[in-house]
């Protein structure tokens, strides 16, 4: 029997478990799918095995909402929300009962209480909320309504922007210290130039967010009829849209139909090479070169997935670490990677190495990329790549967490409901005439951006 005062060590044991094995993976996940009245669309996956319920509540309210001047808003505005609740008297509260206003040490004690916990964040195309709760039906209804308040009636208070503002700002000035980070600010802001991809926090953009703009987007961007919810647990349809109706009333109402959210412009193409040496002095030299890659619902998706594996993304087996470490020991770690979103995310290909070895390492690097681009891989490096992320698969949903971030991921970038059923299906048909197109089509090597860090030709 579960009670108040082990229920805390039981959700951090089940939060340490792979959840959703109580119910051996099938070869289909069904995943039931429907809008409610309000707009807000929601995804369940009912998985019985253990009294748990993990939910994810997404909205178009990441970094790319961000204004130019005020680079961060979204993501402070997600962490201000733990920083305490408003109260509620009356007929107002939910079931007529008053509610107290909770600082932030009071909300953390009641979460605490609950054996739950409720987290938000913002990535650059999102703002993102997640509960984790037993499914007892007083103690989910009680973090349920916990979570409400959290999400659609935090207080944001003043005092504490301005210790959380000083806080960021000593780990801002921290952050500029290291290499890693100066590379990467560089990096981001060739490829990306005006978009809001390659917008950064600085202590400048920190001061020009208030209270008020959390309230703002937090009123402008957080609405029901926005939301995308996704919930995997111990709990039925019915269930699953109470809880959801639940959740999102304290939100602020569309008076009409859902208003459009601005557009946000695309990611612009690079039209010439860009290359940044940096001055920096370090025992390593970090290497950064890359440009705007593809957007989440390309339909070169699985190609280039696969392909990136071949390149670079499989760790020691891939071609860049053959080339570069291997044959020539230039570096002790090299990569390559797509970061798809709602726009062009980057692709970036990065190594750290002895700054008299950086110029060999680009130039091995950038081999390497343009004959993968030219040629495709083999069909020996296929078959070996298909191998490998066919037979790791189940490891991708072998919990309630990781079951609930892929089809969050599928109910935001609006893919099938079928997706993860068809996923090594569709990964197996992919052929290196594919690949060779999918790359040819998506990079431009010759167009690329190259950012070297510590090199000993730095010279800025």
């Amino acid at each position: 029997m579960i009670t108040i005062k082990n229920i805390a060590a039981y959700v951090i044991w089940t939060g340490a478990t792979a959840l959703f094995l109580a119910n051996p993976v099938q070869a289909g996940i069904p995943i039931e799918h429907w809008t409610q009245a309000s707009g807000a669309q929601v995804y369940l996956v009912q998985s019985h095995g253990i009294p748990m319920l993990d939910m994810q509540i997404d909205f178009d309210a990441g970094s790319r909402r961000d204004p130019a001047g005020q680079a961060g808003l979204a993501s402070v505005s997600a962490s201000m929300t733990d920083k305490g609740v408003m109260a509620r008297v009356g007929k107002a509260a939910d079931a007529g009962a008053p509610e107290s206003a909770l600082d932030e040490n009071a909300l953390s004690e009641a979460w605490a209480d609950l054996g739950a916990s409720f987290h938000a964040g913002a990535s650059s195309d999102r703002m993102s909320f997640s509960l984790r709760s037993l499914t007892d039906p007083p103690l989910l209804a009680q973090a349920v309504q916990l979570a409400a308040r959290q999400l659609g009636e935090p207080t944001f208070p003043e005092a504490i922007w301005q210790r959380e503002r000083e806080t960021l700002n000593a780990a801002l000035k921290e952050a500029n210290t290291r290499p890693a980070t100066l590379a990467g600010r560089a990096f981001a802001t060739a490829v990306y130039g005006q978009h809001p991809y390659g917008f950064e926090m600085t202590e400048a953009s920190l001061a020009r967010i208030s209270v008020s703009d959390m309230k703002s987007l937090q009123a402008r961007l957080l609405s029901p009829c926005r939301a995308k919810v996704t919930l995997v647990g111990a709990v039925n349809r019915a269930q699953a849209d109470a809880l959801v109706t639940q959740l999102l009333a304290r939100l602020r109402t569309a008076a009409a139909a859902c208003p459009a959210l601005p557009t946000v412009a695309e990611v612009a193409p690079l039209e010439q090479p860009v290359v940044k040496q940096i001055s920096f002095a370090s025992a390593q030299a970090h290497v950064l070169i890359g440009q705007p890659g593809f957007k989440r619902q390309d339909p070169d998706y699985f190609a280039l997935t696969v392909g990136n594996y071949i390149l670079g993304g499989g760790g020691f087996v891939s071609r860049l670490t053959n080339e570069v470490r291997e044959k020539r020991g230039l570096s002790y770690s090299v990569y390559s990677y797509f970061a798809p979103g709602l726009h062009a995310g980057a692709f970036t290909l990065g190594l750290q190495t002895r700054p008299d070895q950086a110029e060999q390492a680009v130039r091995v690097a950038r081999d390497v990329l343009i004959n993968f681009v030219t040629d495709g891989p083999t069909q020996a490096e296929l078959q070996a790549a298909k191998d490998n992320l066919i037979g790791g698969f189940a490891l991708r949903i072998d919990s309630n967490r990781k079951l609930l971030d892929n089809v969050a991921n599928m109910a935001w970038n609006g893919l099938a409901l079928d997706y993860l059923e068809t996923w090594t299906q569709q990964l197996a048909q992919v052929t290196v005439k594919d690949i060779q197109a999918a790359f040819g089509r998506k990079l431009q090597p010759d167009k690329m951006v190259t950012v070297v860090l510590g090199g000993v030709n730095a010279d800025q």
